[in-house]
């Protein structure tokens, strides 16, 4: 999963499948700042090639990176000076500091597998923030909410690339799986590879349940972040 291959052309992806990184971060930012006025630090947990955290550097004074892919942290670590962004694991990471937010974008803590996991890291979060700090988490699909055997494809054409996507959900047990296939082409020749991603299908009981297990308050907000909705908690003082 999130292997070289993918690394490469994430970002492209991403941007001409229409994603706005800097819509989302702005986003993020409102909802951190309305709780926390204050807020100047942010660590951004499953950042991938660091999208969302180039655009998170514009609106916060400090930020951090914490992404459990080899090849996502090697792109990433491209785009900022210093050590902003860590390989670890969502579950276990020590950065040795805490920050004012700690975001986790784009369905990313549904790759925990067990709601046993699912405390370990969002533990792990409430650890890594100051009192008073918020937490923004954009869920994978509830289990009440999943499309089973859903389908998507995409073509797009970006600096001397073609990259074709398709992809396959279906639910297995308490888990979706999705097949996807990609479908480069470069002027040198056309190279294919596939990746299977597993993510657990929580319902929003559950994700309600291990916050407060967690010492969170939250408030789930519908239908924002492609319909996925965001959970939004504060740590208490």
């Amino acid at each position: 999963m999130y292997g070289r291959e993918f690394a490469e052309i994430y970002d492209l992806l991403h941007h001409g499948r229409g994603k706005d990184y800097h819509a989302e971060a702005a986003f993020v930012a409102d909802l951190v700042r309305a709780r926390a006025p204050h807020a100047r630090s942010l660590v951004d947990i499953a950042c991938a090639t660091g999208a969302h955290l180039v655009a998170f550097a514009e609106l916060f004074d400090e930020v951090a990176g914490v992404e459990i892919s080899e090849p996502m942290v090697q792109v990433a670590r491209k785009k900022f000076d210093g050590e902003v962004v860590h390989l670890g694991d969502m579950r276990d990471f020590a950065l040795g500091r805490r920050f004012d937010a700690v975001t986790c974008m784009f369905g990313s803590i549904g790759h925990t597998m067990s709601e046993t996991e699912l405390d370990a890291a969002l533990t792990c979060f409430g650890e890594h923030l100051n009192p008073g700090g918020v937490l923004v988490v954009d869920p994978w699909w509830f289990a009440e909410t999943f499309t089973e055997g859903y389908i998507a494809g995409d073509v797009v054409e970006l600096e001397g690339l073609t990259v074709a996507r398709v992809s396959h959900a279906t639910r297995v047990s308490c888990k979706s799986r999705m097949e996807v296939h990609y479908t480069v082409a470069r002027p040198e020749g056309i190279t294919h590879f596939a990746e299977t991603y597993l993510a657990s299908l929580y319902t929003r009981q559950q994700y309600e349940d291990a916050f407060a297990r967690a010492g969170f308050t939250a408030d789930y907000l519908p239908g924002v972040q492609n319909g996925r909705g965001a959970f939004v908690a504060v740590r208490g003082t």
